[in-house]
């Protein structure tokens, strides 16, 4: 249970000027051409006369960088705790990595040696997480984040997840309003900001947060603008963004950049919550060859080509993908473009020549690489304690056995084994409200992780834990019925592939008995290949009803469904890990284990 007696603590304030260290590590991949500075353009410092240290003109910034830890303390499991590293022979290998023990651990060896040093992240800290930080509402991870010494970070889509109260409660601390205080200790909130540039109150029409933050040190400024996607009302309950509006990112970081520049400010980084999709699976593919910035397509790149010649580094997420690379701004100048994966699997690591002559940064002079967070360095022992403290609240639930299973349950695919099984334990749940129930549809971004099959505790190979479940199904939409006819169903399904999802489909898991063709030689709606639809066996007819599963962010529409947002003669079930939890128990026993699921429901053709 809470502790229900918080002792009230003021909250430290960050210091903004802290003396951070920089990698030692030598940056390789992602760099700019150089181009010779006059004087020296990695000395910091120049020694005089009597032991007096004067800045020289060039001062070198180390920028660490990550995103989208989505409360990811402990080490990943399976595909989301490794990353693919390709080698000089043009082979690849996957590397385990990920675990904020590791992390801090290289992050501290990165920061030595180096007395300018900042670290930023791209957003989505939080929300999505395991049981160990989700069952807390995120306040382990945030403590992690602290001791990190993270400097500031733009929000993500997830730090909506629970709304903008919430949002706040992670800034400035307090108990949870409902469930109080998990320890004896009152939750002191983030020492960095959240920047909120796009997200404006609908009333006020001012940032919920700050909407920028500036570094200094020794006359060197540095100004951070954090934005996300404008499109977050699509991919958030909208309880969750209720009151706010999301603006344009590329207006909005244009607008925060002259306001920089005004108060003297020239060296400019923005961490933007939107991504792109590389060209390679390797963290270390070289993203500029043979062009600047062709190995990365999608929002971000056409972000990066807009976004105000002021701004002179862009720190991106959203994606979950890895790049370093560098993409022409609207004068022509090749400006840095990164993203380190999800999870904690990487860091960036980028070099910014400071001039103080200018107060710009030498764009030509910079250079980045992406770095696994490897597991073969020692575990920073605050870590380790952080997380056994926390772990000893969470373990009497989490540690419950709810299932069993025969092999891995993965997530990937256009239609994947784990879609599969939830899509049919949500129609197992859904008919025991309704014995009418017909089909059940689950979007593919509500399922976090894979089932696997070897123990990541004490549980014993195949057997799914109550905190396995949560890391997959962590968002606790609620498993609501609804009512559409054959028509609707079919514009739902080919929803999938047009409108807003037309670019990036995002392909339904379903449930047992629905099938249909997916035609992905053909162009937007037509992908989806109406006469091939069938339920049981018989077409679907676009007059009759049918009674459709979903969880609540569906049925509202969300992820660019709106006719899912149409349905009739709503009934609101329980969460769906409590529908996935209870097909588990009832499907499987230690000797008659669940086998994954052949996902062959929808018959691809390419």
């Amino acid at each position: 249970m809470p502790a229900t007696s918080p002792a009230h603590h003021q909250r430290r304030r960050r210091r903004t000027n802290r003396l951070l260290a920089t990698a030692a590590g030598v940056l390789t991949a992602g760099a700019l051409a150089a181009a010779a500075l006059p004087g020296s353009a990695t000395a910091g410092e120049n020694h005089g006369n009597k032991g007096k240290t004067h800045p020289g003109r060039y001062q070198d910034v180390q920028l660490l960088s990550f995103n989208d830890l989505h409360g990811n303390l402990e080490p990943p499991s399976g595909s989301s705790g490794r990353v693919t590293e390709l080698q000089p022979d043009g082979t690849t290998k996957t590397v385990d990595a990920g675990g904020v023990e590791y992390l801090a651990t290289h992050l501290r060896e990165a920061r030595k040696g180096n007395r300018y040093s900042i670290t930023a992240a791209g957003g989505d800290m939080v929300g999505a997480s395991p049981l160990l930080s989700g069952l807390f509402h995120d306040e382990p991870t945030v403590e992690a984040l602290n001791k990190l010494d993270l400097d500031v970070t733009s929000v993500g889509n997830h730090e909506f997840d629970e709304g903008a109260k919430e949002l706040a409660r992670l800034q400035n601390g307090g108990c949870h309003p409902a469930e109080g205080c998990y320890t004896d200790k009152r939750f002191k909130g983030a020492d960095f900001p959240y920047l909120t540039a796009n997200v404006l109150d609908e009333k006020t029409r001012k940032p919920l947060l700050k909407p920028y933050w500036v570094w200094k040190k020794q006359g060197v400024k540095i100004g951070f603008i954090g934005v996300t996607l404008e499109g977050t009302p699509n991919i958030v309950s909208a309880e969750g963004v209720k009151g706010l509006a999301f603006e344009d990112e590329v207006e909005t970081i244009d607008k925060y950049a002259e306001e920089l520049r005004r108060q003297g400010v020239k060296s400019i980084v923005a961490l933007i919550h939107e991504g792109g999709f590389p060209a390679s699976s390797s963290y270390n593919y070289d993203c500029d060859s043979p062009g600047a910035g062709d190995g990365v397509s999608g929002p971000i790149a056409d972000i990066a080509k807009n976004v105000s010649p002021q701004v002179d580094a862009l720190v991106t997420g959203h994606t979950h993908n890895a790049y370093v690379c560098t993409v022409p701004d609207p004068a022509g100048k090749p400006r840095m473009v990164t993203s380190a994966a999800s999870f904690g699997r990487l860091y960036t690591d980028t070099t910014l020549t400071y001039d103080r002559a200018t107060g710009d940064i030498a764009r030509t002079a910079v250079k980045s690489a992406n770095h696994v967070v490897t597991r073969d360095v020692p575990k920073a022992p605050d870590m380790t304690r952080l997380i056994d403290r926390w772990n000893t609240l969470a373990a009497p639930i989490g540690d419950r056995a709810i299932g069993y299973i025969s092999g891995d349950v993965v997530k990937d695919g256009t239609e994947s084994p784990l879609g599969d099984l939830i899509a049919d334990a949500q129609l197992e749940y859904g008919r025991t409200l309704d014995a009418e129930t017909d089909l059940a549809l689950m979007n593919p971004g509500g399922i976090r992780a894979s089932l696997t099959h070897a123990a990541g505790g004490k549980e014993g190979d195949g057997v799914v834990t109550f905190a396995e479940a949560f890391t997959v199904q962590p968002f606790a939409n609620t498993v609501n019925l609804q009512d559409f006819t054959g028509a609707q169903v079919v514009q739902a399904l080919k929803e999938q592939v047009s409108g807003s999802n037309e670019a990036a489909p995002k392909i339904l898991q379903i449930s047992s008995g629905l099938t249909y063709t997916l035609d992905l030689t053909k162009t937007g709606a037509d992908r989806v290949v109406t006469d091939s639809i069938r339920l049981d066996g018989s077409p679907i007819d676009p007059s009759a009803t049918y009674r459709v599963a979903t969880n609540s962010f569906l049925a509202g529409g969300g992820d660019g469904f709106p006719t899912l947002g149409q349905g009739t003669n709503d009934l609101v079930g329980e969460d769906d890990l409590t529908a996935l939890e209870r097909y588990l128990t009832a499907n499987s026993t230690p000797t008659t284990p669940i086998a994954p699921p052949k996902a062959d429901r929808i018959t691809i053709v390419r």
